[in-house]
C-alpha cells in the first residue's frame, strides 16, 4: 500500500476526493476505512479507494485479478490484452509495459482490459520510451477503477453484489499485507 493514512491519501492524491464522497476519520487506518466504504450505500467507492491506496503496480495486479474473476464478461478480443498484462505482471519489463501502453492507446475500443492496459502503462516510469516523465499520480488509479467497475457493470444485475464482495475480499488482502 502507499505510505500514509486514508486522510493523508485524500490530501495528497489528486482526483481521489472527487471520486470517493465518504471521508475517512482522522484515526482510521486503510483497512477500517475500506470496511466502512464497503458497508456504505455506495460500496463501489471501496473499489475506487483501493485503486488509489495501493501502489500502482500492486493495484494493477489486483485489477487484473478482478477482471480475471469476471472473465466471462470480457469480450473475446480483450483476451489478448489480458494475456499481455499477465506476462507483464509475471515479468515487469519496461519494454513490455511500453508495448502494452501502445496497444491500449491504439485500441479501437476502451473495454476493461484496455483500461487496465493503460493503467499498466502509467504504473511506473514514463509511459513511452521517449517520455522520461512519469505519468501523473492519478492516471493509473483512475484507469484501474474504470477497468474494474466497467467490468462489474457488464455482469448480470443479480450477480454484481457477489462479484463486488469477492473483489473487495481481494482488496482486503492488499490492506493486510
Amino acid at each position: 500500500m502507499r505510505a500514509g493514512t486514508p486522510v493523508e491519501h485524500f490530501a495528497t492524491l489528486p482526483r481521489l476526493p472527487d471520486l470517493v464522497k465518504l471521508r475517512p476519520q482522522p484515526d482510521e487506518d486503510g483497512l477500517r476505512f475500506l470496511s466502512r466504504l464497503r458497508s456504505s450505500t455506495t460500496p463501489e467507492e471501496a473499489v475506487t479507494y483501493t485503486a488509489f491506496a495501493a501502489v500502482p503496480t500492486d493495484a494493477a495486479g489486483w485489477g487484473y485479478e478482478c477482471l480475471r474473476l469476471m472473465a466471462d464478461h470480457l469480450q473475446p478480443q480483450e483476451r489478448h490484452m489480458m494475456e499481455r498484462i499477465a506476462g507483464w505482471l509475471a515479468n515487469p519489463a519496461t519494454r513490455l509495459r511500453h508495448e502494452i501502453m501502445r496497444e491500449a492507446l491504439w485500441s479501437p475500443t476502451r473495454g476493461p482490459s484496455v483500461l487496465l492496459g493503460l493503467a499498466v502503462g502509467w504504473s511506473t516510469g514514463g509511459p513511452a520510451p521517449n517520455d522520461p516523465e512519469p505519468a501523473p499520480a492519478h492516471k493509473a488509479p483512475v484507469a484501474i477503477n474504470g477497468a474494474v467497475l466497467s467490468c462489474l457493470a457488464r455482469g448480470p444485475l443479480g450477480q454484481r453484489s457477489q462479484y463486488l464482495a469477492r473483489i473487495l475480499d481481494m482488496a482486503e488482502t492488499l490492506f493486510r499485507a
